[in-house]
């Protein structure tokens, strides 16, 4: 019996397919109140918990002996430093607690590509075991980064424990609408109409639950492994989508000084829209930033192996029309 933390995000959703398509006993844990479309209709046991109820973690960690923790905010806008402390930092500290009392064989840790030090531009990003919630910028990065510290503490104690750090997720099963979901269901009702320059790491979250069972399966104690996917910039996505869609790109480009200063206003549409924001100042400055890394450990010690992006894509548009626009008509 393995178990799943944030088992109904866009990531833990596709890696309990995953478990499930390898006929893993999978006990996935979600939140008290949450509703759990995306995974109710998988042979899979569901218990109700928080990450930040530590007794919880301790009743969903009987009998376990694999557990795979993905539960966390991710954000890229503003006003969330306390629940991200209290989420990603203290519900990590809990659960390395509950793996050293359950005596669990071995924990996967699901970090972020923010959670390293941004080197200068024109520097690899490559896989580090110092992290350091000062030297990165951005509260969810922040987190990340104390978060990771942590689980390699755990290492030196005695812990069995493997990190990932997936780069930006795009992909099919994004039930609850990621950013990126927002920016390609925006695309299909034409309400996007203008796009920003810059470019980022992307990665099929296929490829990231492929990435992870690998880490857990051959990985080695105290190590870390960056599953990123192909560097695109914002107009090549939307190129993607347009060949995927038949729809028309919007070719008015918004000057990266304007998106900048009026990234605040946007989160302020959002929230109205009740929508993941696409454009926030914490997004903008992600896409100006240096995200040039690599996956060449992960391929080599794991056999990880990801796909092109524009399939990715193509295949987030077929899920999204079927999964989303379909059901709603």
């Amino acid at each position: 019996m393995v178990i799943v933390t944030g088992a109904t995000g866009h990531i833990g959703n596709a890696l309990i397919r995953e478990l499930v398509n390898r006929n893993i006993e999978v006990r996935a844990f979600v939140l008290p109140e949450e509703k759990t479309p995306n995974i109710g209709q998988l042979p899979v046991e569901i218990v109700r918990g928080d990450v930040t109820d530590y007794s919880s973690l301790l009743n969903a960690f009987e009998g376990v002996t694999d557990v795979y923790h993905l539960a966390g905010i991710v954000t890229i806008g503003s006003g969330k430093k306390k629940i991200l402390q209290k989420v990603n930092v203290e519900g990590t500290h809990h659960v390395i607690k509950a793996c050293f009392e359950k005596k669990i064989k071995r924990l996967l840790y699901v970090s972020s590509i923010h959670a390293f030090k941004e080197p200068p531009q024109g520097e690899v990003i490559t896989e580090t075991k110092i992290f350091n919630p000062d030297q990165v910028v951005g509260d969810y990065a922040k987190s990340k980064a104390s978060a990771t510290h942590a689980v390699l503490e755990a290492v030196h104690k005695g812990l069995d424990a493997v990190i990932v750090h997936p780069s930006g997720v795009i992909g099919p099963y994004d039930y609850e609408t990621s950013h990126m979901g927002q920016l390609i269901t925006d695309f299909l009702n034409r309400k996007l109409y203008a796009h920003i320059e810059g470019s980022y790491d992307f990665v099929d979250v296929r490829d990231v639950a492929q990435g992870i069972l690998l880490a857990c399966e051959k990985g080695k104690t105290g190590e870390n492994y960056i599953l990123s996917g192909e560097q695109v910039t914002v107009k090549q996505i939307l190129d993607y989508l347009e060949e995927a869609t038949g729809l028309k790109s919007p070719e008015l480009k918004i000057p990266f000084w304007f998106a900048k200063w009026t990234a605040p206003l946007s989160e302020i549409y959002y929230k109205i829209l009740r929508q993941k924001p696409l454009y926030t100042s914490y997004s903008i400055y992600t896409l100006s930033s240096n995200s040039f890394t690599t996956h060449q450990k992960a391929t080599e010690e794991l056999g990880y192996k990801p796909r092109p992006i524009r399939e990715t894509i193509i295949n987030t548009v077929e899920w999204v029309k079927k999964e989303k626009f379909n059901k709603a008509a």
